[in-house]
C-alpha cells in the first residue's frame, strides 16, 4: 500500500517477465514526502484513475510505450469507452523495485549494474514549462545549487516566468526524500547509457507537448509535472506509474492552482511543515523518525473545495461528465480564485 493508492499483484515480475497488476486509486492524499494525510478526499481516487486512464490511451494511440492495460478488475479489463462510471482501479504491467541499500547515511546503489530489463529506473523525470511562485526552483537558485543558466535564461526569473523550452531535470525516486541530481548522476546511479537518458528525455518532451495540449483544451495551463519509467522485458524504455493527473502535474487556471498545492499552501506555516523543513535538513536519510508533530486536519470547507476540484478537473481533461460538479472555473472561484466568466 502507497500513501495515495494500493498495488495488488497478479503475477509477479521476474528478471525475464513482467508481472501483472492493479492500481487501487484511494481518496488519501500526500504532502511534502509524509506520506497518509490525515483526511479523505471524496472521490479524489476515482478523478485521478480516469485522468491517469485518458492520458496513457492517448500515450497508446501515439505509439508511446506504458504500462497500461485497462480499467476493472483481473482479466475483465475495459477503456474509458467501455465504462458506464467512473473506475478506481487500472490493470498495469508491473516491473521490478530494486530499492537501493543504506550505509552510514547515503545510498548504494550498486545492485543496479546486473540489471538489463524488468525493473523500474530509480528516477522521476521532472519537466517545467512555467516558474510559479512557490516552485523549489526559487530555493534552489537562492542556494547555489541551480543557476539561471541551467534554466536556460540570462538572468534570474521571476516568479511566474514562461520558460522559451521545457526545462527538464531529474530527481531520485526511491529514496526517503526525492533529491534533485545532476544527469551525469543520475545515469551513474541507474546505470544509463548516454542514448537511453536521450530517449528519457525525448520521451518526456512529447509527453510534455500531450497534457500541454489537453490542458489546453480545457483551459489550463500545464506549468510542470512528473514522469517515471521503467525497462520491460525486451530492454525498451516504458512510462510507468501514472501520468497527467493534478497529483503529478501543476494546473493553473488563470493562475488558480488545480492540484493539491491548496493543501500544502494550508500546511506551509504550520509548526508541522516548519519542524520537517528542518528535520530533513539534519536527518536527510530518516527524517521522518525525527519529527514529533503531526498535520492537523484540513478545514471542512478547504476539504470539500478539493474534492469539487479534483471532480471537475477530471470532467474538464476527458470532455465528458464523470461527475456532478460544477464546472472549473466555478469551483476556482468557490475556492478564492478569479470569478467565473459565463459566456
Amino acid at each position: 500500500m502507497g500513501s495515495v493508492k494500493e498495488l495488488k499483484a497478479y503475477r509477479q515480475p521476474t528478471p525475464a517477465r513482467s508481472g501483472i497488476g492493479q492500481f487501487v486509486f484511494s481518496d488519501r492524499y500526500s504532502v511534502f514526502d509524509w506520506g497518509e494525510m490525515p483526511d479523505r478526499i471524496e472521490g479524489k481516487g476515482a478523478s485521478l484513475c480516469v485522468m491517469a486512464a485518458h492520458f496513457f490511451e492517448i500515450l497508446g494511440r501515439e505509439g508511446i510505450p506504458n504500462h497500461f492495460l485497462g480499467l476493472g478488475d483481473g482479466y475483465d479489463i475495459k477503456l474509458l469507452t467501455g465504462l458506464m462510471e467512473p473506475s478506481t482501479r487500472m490493470m498495469v504491467k508491473l516491473f521490478r523495485v530494486v530499492r537501493p541499500g543504506t550505509a552510514e547515511g547515503s545510498y548504494d546503489y550498486s545492485a543496479y549494474r546486473s540489471l538489463s530489463s524488468n525493473f523500474l529506473i530509480p528516477l522521476e523525470v521532472i519537466y517545467r514549462n512555467v516558474l510559479p511562485a512557490g516552485s523549489s526552483v526559487f530555493r534552489r537558485l537562492e542556494e547555489g545549487t541551480l543557476s539561471a543558466a541551467d534554466l536556460g535564461l540570462s538572468g534570474p526569473p521571476e516568479p511566474g516566468q514562461v520558460l522559451e523550452r521545457p526545462f527538464i531535470e531529474v530527481s531520485t525516486k526511491l529514496e526517503s526524500t526525492d533529491r534533485y541530481i545532476s544527469w551525469d548522476e543520475a545515469r551513474s546511479i541507474s546505470c544509463l547509457t548516454i542514448d537511453e537518458t536521450d530517449r528519457i528525455r525525448e520521451l518526456t518532451l512529447r509527453i510534455n507537448e500531450i497534457i500541454s495540449a489537453e490542458a489546453a483544451r480545457a483551459g489550463l495551463v500545464n506549468e510542470d509535472g512528473k514522469i517515471e519509467f521503467a525497462f520491460d522485458e525486451s530492454g525498451d524504455i516504458v512510462v510507468v506509474d501514472v501520468i497527467g493527473t493534478p497529483d503529478e502535474c501543476r494546473f493553473t487556471l488563470d493562475g488558480f492552482h488545480v492540484s493539491k498545492e491548496l493543501a500544502r499552501t494550508w500546511y506551509r506555516d504550520t509548526p508541522w511543515h516548519i519542524e520537517i523543513e528542518a528535520v530533513k535538513k539534519a536527518h536527510p536519510v530518516e527524517w521522518k523518525s525525527f519529527v514529533s508533530a503531526a498535520p492537523d486536519p484540513l478545514p471542512p470547507e478547504r476539504l470539500r473545495g478539493l474534492s469539487l476540484l479534483y471532480k471537475a478537473c477530471c470532467n474538464a481533461l476527458t470532455g465528458k461528465s464523470w461527475f456532478r460538479a460544477p464546472d472549473l472555473g466555478e469551483v476556482a472561484a468557490l475556492l478564492g480564485g478569479r470569478p467565473a466568466v459565463r459566456t
